[in-house]
């Protein structure tokens, strides 16, 4: 059953129970003039915020600046509130039984498929994406909440390593929970990233203390929620909203591991306060990402990659390409595709399902998309589409724009835009496009177009990106959740998802015992006679092959 009507007249969905309720409208049918969603739906997430501030910030609609929330702010005394609660919650936990970890993850799996439309309706209107990107969030979220469900004991399992004398020595490594993880999540991808990263971290064994991004607050509070509906004990999420600088830098201070993803500039100033107190980081920061299409590539393959590539989330991904090489052989007809695709997107910001792309999210990055491709059309550069603002469709949109001629004086040409603009080059030789794809500072992901699978492997080892995805744009790596995810040089430091992103929450503990004679002189020996027996037990393991 279909619950209250949207109050917006361009969106509908098939949603059945989506949160949504009629409000007063004034004369010219404002969409600023009444909140979107029920009052005690978003009272019922906010109060997961611990705040005692009495201060509050209004969280708005990118797709037509319709209020959504007040969201609480918090202090620092707050902050110190959240790490409290964690710490309690985290000596218990820790000794809860990896059966009983796995069992609660694989709840959360069901969990999130079964909201999947609530999930989405709350992501769509706090970042205006188009829904199919918002389903790739709950798909994400159950891919990973599944993999640790089914492979934690093995990942954090105490494994026997050879001692230094075989049967005397017996050593065996544990992994210990961190404690407290800081979790400082963005706003492109609000559920997953909120998500998936702390719950790796719990399932390590660690409570997290959560900063979600100011611009998607509700997606990260709805995410709490449904690991309280899963099963997870009280206290081992905590959440806390306000600026970075006053309440990023105290979850800084006070955090045993700090997972952060963003811009590469904050980022390195994470980085630096945390090495300050001597405590990890992950970073999974910027990227310039490039997709070689090869010449023997499937172009029409290609083409539809591209897309994907370059347009998800309008272009608003970590991982989504803002550069295209292609080999001399099939720029022609490659370009003559990706264009036409393009240009037949269907654009909205709505909660509908037929959108292909949505908006952007804020003022900020429509200025960035606008100046950059301002400044190449300025500098030379030839838009093949796109182009231009789009405010008839909702305030921050932005078409698919394609580049051709970004020379590196254009802005564009080496600065991340973050948004649905791509770059189209030529190559002549391979060699000449590796070359092309590594120039510039950063190396998060990559895409190699060709029907050469096993010689595009080979080419992937000489491209300086954490992942490489061939024939796909970017899902088949961060859908693999076995796969370590992340980027290397100024792309970041660590891995989410695998064994890596579980393994990093943990810190690792050697345990050694030593049976009939003990690592030091025995039955009589001498000093000098201890060492003559080494000597010659060395020498033997060696002979049998001892590592």
């Amino acid at each position: 059953m279909r619950a209250a009507p949207c109050i917006f007249a361009d969106m509908t969905s098939p949603n059945p129970e989506r949160h949504l309720v009629e409000g007063p409208r004034d004369p010219e049918h404002d969409a600023t003039a009444t909140y979107v969603l029920e009052p005690a739906y978003v009272t019922r997430l906010t109060d997961r915020i611990i705040a005692t501030s009495g201060e509050t910030k209004q969280a708005t609609s990118p797709i037509n600046l319709a209020p959504l929330a007040q969201i609480p702010q918090s202090t620092e005394a707050d902050v110190e509130t959240a790490f409290e609660r964690a710490r309690a919650a985290q000596k218990v936990w820790a000794q809860t039984p990896f059966s009983e970890r796995e069992r609660l993850l694989l709840k959360l799996h069901d969990v999130v498929l079964a909201r999947q439309a609530e999930i989405a309706d709350v992501v769509v209107l706090e970042s205006a994406k188009a829904r199919k990107d918002a389903f790739a969030e709950v798909l994400h979220v159950a891919l990973t909440a599944r993999y640790y469900g089914r492979t934690l004991s093995k990942h954090l399992a105490s494994p026997r390593r050879p001692g230094v004398f075989p049967v005397l020595t017996n050593v065996h490594v544990n992994r210990i929970p961190k404690g407290i993880v800081g979790i400082i999540s963005p706003w492109n991808y609000p559920f997953t990233m909120a998500l998936v990263d702390g719950l790796a971290a719990v399932a390590a064994g660690n409570a997290v203390v959560a900063k979600p991004d100011a611009q998607t607050m509700l997606s990260a509070l709805l995410a709490a929620e449904l690991l309280d509906e899963a099963g997870f004990p009280a206290g081992l999420w905590n959440i806390v909203a306000g600026p970075g600088s006053r309440v990023g830098t105290q979850i800084i201070e006070r955090a045993d591991y700090i997972c952060f993803t963003g811009s590469t500039a904050t980022g390195k100033l994470i980085g630096k306060q945390c090495a300050e107190r001597l405590i990890g980081c992950s970073l999974e920061l910027g990227g310039k990402n490039p997709m070689l299409i090869l010449a023997d590539a499937d172009v029409a393959k290609a083409a539809d990659g591209a897309v994907r590539a370059v347009y998800s989330n309008a272009g608003q991904l970590c991982v989504s390409i803002e550069r295209l090489f292609v080999a001399d052989e099939v720029y022609d007809e490659f370009k003559a595709q990706f264009v036409a695709r393009t240009k037949a997107l269907t654009l909205g910001a709505t909660l509908d399902w037929e959108n292909d792309m949505g908006s952007l999210i804020s003022q900020d990055q429509l200025d960035t998309a606008v100046a950059h491709v301002e400044d190449a059309r300025s500098k030379g550069a030839t838009v093949l589409a796109g182009g231009e603002a789009r405010p008839d469709l909702s305030p921050y949109f932005f078409e698919p724009t394609i580049l051709e001629g970004v020379t590196p004086e254009m802005t564009c040409h080496g600065h991340e835009t973050f948004g649905p603009v791509v770059s189209l080059y030529r190559f002549k030789t391979e060699d000449e496009a590796i070359s092309l794809a590594n120039e510039g500072a950063y190396g998060l992901n990559g895409s190699i177009f060709s029907k050469d699978v096993k010689r595009a492997r080979e080419l992937a080892k000489q491209v300086k990106c954490g992942t490489i995805n061939i024939n796909e744009a970017y899902a088949a790596t961060f859908a693999s959740i076995d796969a370590p995810m992340g980027g290397m040089r100024e792309s970041g430091t660590g891995r989410r998802q695998g064994a890596e992103g579980l393994l990093r929450y943990t810190e690792t503990q050697s345990v050694a015992s030593q049976s009939v004679v003990p690592l030091a002189p025995s039955f009589g020996l001498s000093e000098e006679q201890y060492a003559k027996v080494m000597t010659l037990s060395m020498k033997v393991l060696k002979a049998v092959g001892r590592a």
